[in-house]
């Protein structure tokens, strides 16, 4: 039996892309217009440090999404799960009253979610995932896209 199941999710919708590259080549526009030509950018146009501000935010944004990272690891001891750059867990299969690999349907959108009926959901896309409840009561749900594999190799972890 394999001892270790590891994945690693990134937001690749191409609609998610469609609408944030032009977004991001909006700035450049008015830079360029703005600053560089020295033209107005818009009907009523933003000052050149509201512009540089806006663009800032606008690739910060965009940065955001390119750098987001969903990555689990399950082994002999545990459930580690980091959705980077907003948080990580591990927990002990001591700490761990069951787990079920569930349809969790769409919750809201993507990302993080609080307050679904399995606590809360780190997902990046799709509507599968690991519902882990501990025995405190807490419960959270770790998305994933490879549903059939994950079920398998939970079925053969020792509880």
């Amino acid at each position: 039996m394999k001892t270790e199941f590891k994945e690693e999710q990134k937001f690749t919708q191409w609609w998610l892309w469609l609408i944030l590259i032009p977004i991001g080549i909006l700035p450049i526009i008015g830079i360029y217009k703005q600053l560089i030509l020295g033209e107005q950018f818009g009907n009523k146009p933003m000052s050149d440090l509201g512009l540089i501000i806006f663009s800032l935010f606008v690739y910060s944004l965009v940065g955001l999404f390119v750098i987001m990272k969903l990555k689990t690891s399950i082994d002999k001891n545990g459930i580690q799960m980091s959705f980077f750059p907003f948080t990580k867990k591990r927990v002990e299969w001591n700490e761990i009253k069951n787990t079920k690999v569930v349809n969790y349907g769409f919750v809201g959108g993507w990302g993080i979610r609080f307050g679904t009926k399995y606590g809360t959901v780190y997902n990046m896309k799709g509507n599968k995932g690991l519902a882990i409840e501990l025995k405190n009561g807490k419960k959270f749900l770790i998305g994933t896209q490879k549903d059939t594999e994950l079920n398998n190799f939970m079925e053969k972890m020792p509880k």
